[in-house]
């Protein structure tokens, strides 16, 4: 039986957006949902281009809707929601100009700034006008290498405002990572900021800046931006056929208005990076009528985001949860950027920008709700967050300790929503909603009109029982391509191989009867002792139980024609691995997962390996102790980490 740790009151239902919803689909249509979630979500799965038609009206998207709702295809991916629409990405994030204020920005050592609705359009308008000047047009790529800041923005909505293809990679990537990344796609344009911080340490980020024009010809123009509230590091490199222009030069140019071109629902918005290690990065193509009506539903119906919102998500501009940050401004929401390491000088720092800044959206990763409870474990209410209706997580699967924690430390009444989705969809498949009861250790349901299921290898729905996690049906954030993918082959086998014409995602994971999901990590890192299937976060629950270990990461080793499970651990200061705590630990792995979910070895090591993102990298690990390739090295935050896994003694016997 799932254990409901919260509901929304009746009056919290009454007064959100999807209870709105609910009653504008009424009265248009003239069915009755009653406030059942199961109800409402059956209806827009059946019923998916009308769905996704009437919410464009209800969420007054800025555009010219067509009058087709959608256009068949036998190919999955190439299905069409509202063919023939128009829009303007830029324009519907500039949802607001007055004086109000719509972003914050604040770095790791308390610096601050506020930038008004007002001030956001006419940057943005004065960096478009940029653009067109130096001959960027409709389909150009534009890169951009900084951290999470203003600027960033700007550009981002200056660049989809013209037709542009936006692309960006933080600074936490090394020259080669970006190289890697932005080789593929030649943009045109780089802006750049000078330098970032992170953990107290500054890095001068020009210093990278000649490798990458190097390596990456087609860059002829290179913006540079200065790091809020520092002095600006003086760009000393010359280049013949580069020309080189300052942010702050830029945005003292004369204000005129823009009028904003309307294009194709499926002009393409932006392409992401796959942070995986097992290849170059895939180029993901995203298109912008799909995104953004996507994100709007999301950021409305599911995380119930109203105008005047403080919506804050702990995130760099390499991961897609940034691009899901900057859209709320679509709903006329202000948001609130951080750049640095989120326990600079102190454990709880984001929690005191959550109570400072009236943030009524937090937004962390399930790591971030992990390392706060080994660092605060009786933090008991510390901050009022008086405003703070919706804590998100993903990035990956919220463990039940870390549910808890939530619910008896840092508030009682608050919708925890995990969220499960991905860069391949810059959106979620499975998320939270108000009607629901919030149960421990699980997401609550389907997102609107995704006929999201788990099935077993052979094509089966499964209930209760862990396979793979799916969508039937198609949706409008299905990514456009894969940057130069001849044919679509690399797309099709990414999501297409494994069932016919049904979205393969890549994730495990557990359907329960309420419609609730547990996400038992990437399906591609599943453990097979013995040919059984089994799940890498059902151990990753247990071993977070024990404050002795700080982190963990376990991999199926190859072992005697089998695969053996082997659990690497990271011990908290002042702790060592005892005999007595490995027999405790495999006591409580065997009896809250399964006797073979006990890991035939357990091995300390010093650090885990993590992408950019800050996931545990189980392949890369897997593949270094077996005498593989990691040909995606740069995908790595700390590199590093893995030297530790080479050659291991214990691995041998």
């Amino acid at each position: 039986m799932s254990k409901k740790l919260w509901q929304s009151s009746h009056i919290e239902k009454r007064n959100s957006n999807l209870f709105n919803f609910e009653n504008y689909i009424s009265k248009k249509l003239n069915i009755k949902f009653n406030r059942n979630y199961k109800n409402l979500l059956n209806w827009s799965i059946k019923n998916s281009p009308e769905f996704w038609s009437r919410f464009w009206d209800f969420s007054k998207i800025k555009g010219t809707k067509s009058k087709k709702k959608f256009r068949k295809s036998k190919t999955f991916y190439k299905n069409l929601f509202l063919p023939g629409s128009k829009l303007n990405f830029g324009e519907n994030l500039l949802s607001k100009n007055n004086k109000e204020k719509a972003i914050t920005f604040i770095s790791e050592n308390g610096f601050r700034e506020e930038r008004s609705w007002r001030q956001l359009n006419l940057n943005s308008n004065k960096i478009l006008k940029f653009l067109k000047k130096i001959n960027i047009k409709k389909g150009d790529r534009v890169a951009a290498y900084m951290p999470n800041i203003i600027e960033t923005v700007e550009a981002f909505i200056a660049t989809t405002s013209l037709g542009g293809i936006w692309s960006s990679c933080s600074p936490d990537f090394g020259s080669k990572g970006v190289i890697e990344r932005f080789s593929q796609i030649n943009p045109k344009v780089l802006f750049i900021t000078d330098q970032y911080f992170y953990n107290g340490k500054k890095i001068d980020v020009l210093k990278r800046l000649p490798e990458i024009l190097k390596f990456i010809p087609s860059i002829k123009s290179v913006v540079i931006s200065n790091y809020p509230g520092k002095k600006f590091i003086k760009n000393k490199n010359k280049f013949i056929k580069i020309n080189f222009f300052k942010w702050n030069k830029l945005i003292q140019t004369s204000d005129e208005k823009f009028n904003f071109e309307r294009f194709d629902f499926e002009t393409e918005l932006a392409i992401l990076y796959s942070s995986g290690t097992t290849g170059k990065p895939k180029c993901i193509c995203h298109r912008s009528g799909g995104v953004l009506i996507q994100h709007m539903k999301e950021h409305q119906l599911h995380c119930n985001i109203k105008e005047n919102d403080n919506v804050f998500y702990f995130t760099t501009c390499g991961w897609m949860m940034w691009n899901w940050l900057v859209s709320s401004l679509a709903s006329k929401a202000s948001i609130v950027l951080f750049d640095g390491f989120p326990m600079f000088k102190s454990p709880d720092l984001l929690l005191k920008i959550a109570q400072r800044e009236k943030i009524t959206l937090f937004g962390i990763s399930a790591k971030y709700v992990d390392a706060l409870r080994k660092f605060k474990p009786n933090l008991k209410y510390k901050f009022k967050l008086k405003k703070l209706r919706t804590i998100c997580s993903t990035g990956s699967p919220l463990s039940e300790e870390s549910f808890k924690y939530v619910y008896k430390h840092i508030k009682k009444n608050v919708h925890l929503s995990s969220i499960s989705g991905g860069t391949d969809i810059v959106s979620c498949f499975v998320l939270g909603n108000l009607y629901q009861s919030v149960n421990l250790g699980e997401i609550q349901n389907n997102g609107l009109a995704l006929n999201v299921d788990v099935l077993s290898d052979k094509g089966k729905s499964l209930k209760n029982i862990k396979g793979e996690l799916v969508c039937k049906n198609p949706f409008p954030s299905m990514p456009l391509k894969f940057w130069n993918d001849k044919n679509d082959i690399k797309f099709k086998n990414a999501y297409f191989n494994k069932f016919k014409n049904i979205w393969h995602h890549g994730d495990y994971a557990e359907k329960k009867n309420n419609g609730g999901y547990i996400i038992h990590g990437r399906s591609d890192t599943t453990l097979n002792p013995g040919g059984v299937r089994l799940g890498t976060a059902e151990i990753y629950s247990e071993v977070e139980k024990f404050e002795e270990i700080k982190e963990s990461i376990v991999v199926g080793q190859s072992w005697e024609n089998d695969v053996r499970i082997v659990l690497f651990i990271v011990m908290s200061k002042n702790y060592l691995l005892t005999s007595k705590l490995i027999n405790k630990l495999k006591l409580q792995i065997k009896k809250n997962a399964s006797p073979r979910h006990v890991p035939s070895k357990i091995i300390v090591v010093k650090d885990i390996p993590r992408t950019k993102s800050g996931k545990i990298v189980e392949l890369a690990v897997k593949s270094k102790i077996e005498g593989s390739e990691i040909k995606n090295i740069e995908a790595l935050a700390n590199p590093e980490a893995l030297e530790q896994f080479n050659n291991l003694k214990e691995l041998s016997e």
